[in-house]
């Protein structure tokens, strides 16, 4: 998450203080309507909750199948859209990103840094295979992501045609970020776009942003928010996380007219690490440490009646609580990007991923690793992947294989076409031309929650 969601949290706290025979058909273009959840994610918060969801997530890992790869193909757990030492509310650094990368079995890490002239965020970045995981540089500014092959310092400040130009020529990457703030941005010339942000989730959901913030400020609340960050850390970083309806409707709007990569952002900066800081016994500051004390804001007893509790026995100055909710670690495992390549190298993933081989998964929940989703011929026979073009032919068939048994849910121009339930492989006719993508979705705690989204096949 990004440091915008801690600032919003804390002053919007303190203002309200004061197969075919498996197969159902759903009504085809009916629209995009998501499994209905069950829980608020202020209900999600509570211990009862995250616990249940882990006890879940124990149950789907342990039923886990490996998949054979695609031939000549490795799948490559990736993350877009992450930041370290690239600007002062970054509170991460490379060295820790690539620690718990190898932790999280990242491959690769497609850097953004928030552009700092005359910083270039090409030059003298990380930037090649650093202890087995691969480092491509890259910038965040303008509401996109920038990959160019090469530097473009001296054209960040085109406009914008002629930057999207710049960025893209060779193997040059462009993707439309944060889709909530631009949802009319066009998308002519763009690589894709991201399908998911996780800042998005933080974002809309001041409710449940507020009830972390006070139970930092209360000791039996603190020592439950502390409880769930030692015994549900990936459930709590996720409790969040929601259908990305506006991103999704934005892609699948889109790739009715042109090709366009779905990928997920992290928006990961390690700076979630909530801090309160006694300023005498009535008064606390609460922030996060990436903010110097005059920017953290004071509350005091008389709206939280347990800081008393909490700075006794205490002097001004020390700090009373620390809770990391975002290491590096758990970012990374919470959702990724697999990108489907030959080799782990710059050019082979840039190829990739401008050709849509790749798919979302949540991780957190089961590593997608293996997931596959083609086009077979009448004779069975693979013609296409994720990211292809294919063309129509009567006795056309989608076909899809994942880890555990799930949900699934098939799209056609972004209306449910058909739908499975309780199944690892399923197979669908294809009646017509259009753009075909599927969801799968896993219960967990009694609801279904996304796990993965793949790239279309454009069916012509």
């Amino acid at each position: 998450m990004s440091y915008w969601t801690s600032r919003q949290l804390i002053q919007t706290t303190l203002a309200i203080i004061p197969l075919l025979c498996l197969v159902r058909p759903a009504l085809a273009l009916e629209g995009n309507q998501p499994p209905p959840r069950k829980y608020s994610n202020v209900e999600r918060l509570v211990l009862p909750r995250l616990k249940a969801v882990h006890e879940d997530v124990l149950k789907l890992r342990a039923q886990r199948n490996k998949i054979a790869l695609l031939p000549g193909r490795n799948d490559y757990r990736c993350i877009l859209h992450a930041h370290a030492e690239d600007s002062d509310h970054t509170g991460g650094t490379l060295l820790e990103m690539l620690s718990d990368a190898k932790q999280a079995g990242i491959s690769a890490i497609l850097l953004t840094d928030h552009f700092r002239p005359p910083r270039d965020f090409i030059n003298g970045r990380w930037r090649g295979l650093k202890d087995g995981v691969l480092f491509i540089p890259g910038s965040e500014i303008r509401g996109c992501l920038l990959y160019p092959e090469v530097s473009v310092f001296d054209k960040m400040e085109l406009p914008f045609p002629e930057l999207l130009k710049a960025v893209t020529a060779g193997d040059g990457m462009m993707f439309l970020s944060h889709i909530e703030e631009r949802t009319e941005h066009p998308l002519d010339g763009l690589t894709g776009l991201e399908i998911y942000n996780r800042h998005w989730d933080a974002k809309r959901d001041m409710a449940s942003l507020i009830a972390v913030a006070m139970k930092l400020t209360d000791p039996k609340e603190l020592a439950e928010l502390e409880a769930a960050v030692r015994l549900y850390p990936d459930e709590l970083l996720a409790f969040q996380c929601d259908y990305p309806q506006v991103y999704v409707d934005k892609w699948d709007s889109g790739t009715k007219t042109i090709r366009l990569t779905g990928i997920a952002a992290n928006d990961c900066h390690h700076n979630q690490v909530f801090v309160v800081k006694m300023v005498d016994e009535e008064t606390v500051l609460l922030g996060t440490i990436v903010d110097k004390d005059a920017g953290m804001r004071k509350i005091t007893a008389a709206t939280r009646p347990g800081i008393k509790a909490m700075t006794k026995g205490h002097q001004p100055g020390d700090l009373l609580a620390r809770v990391d909710l975002d290491p590096y670690q758990r970012s990374l495992w919470n959702t990724s990007t697999h990108i489907l390549a030959p080799m782990l190298d710059e050019t082979a993933l840039r190829a990739a991923l401008k050709a849509g081989h790749a798919y979302v998964a949540f991780d957190w929940m089961c590593e997608a690793t293996g997931f596959r989703f083609e086009a077979r011929n009448p004779d069975g026979q693979p013609i296409g992947n994720m990211g292809d073009e294919v063309k129509h032919v009567e006795g056309l068939t989608l076909h899809a294989q994942y880890p555990l048994p799930c949900q699934t849910r098939l799209l056609r121009d972004g209306g449910l076409v058909a739908e499975t339930s309780g199944q690892d492989r399923v197979i669908f006719p294809v009646a017509t031309p259009g753009v075909y993508r599927l969801e799968a979705w896993l219960t967990v705690d009694g609801e279904p929650r996304p796990w993965i989204f793949s790239n279309p096949i454009y069916v012509r």
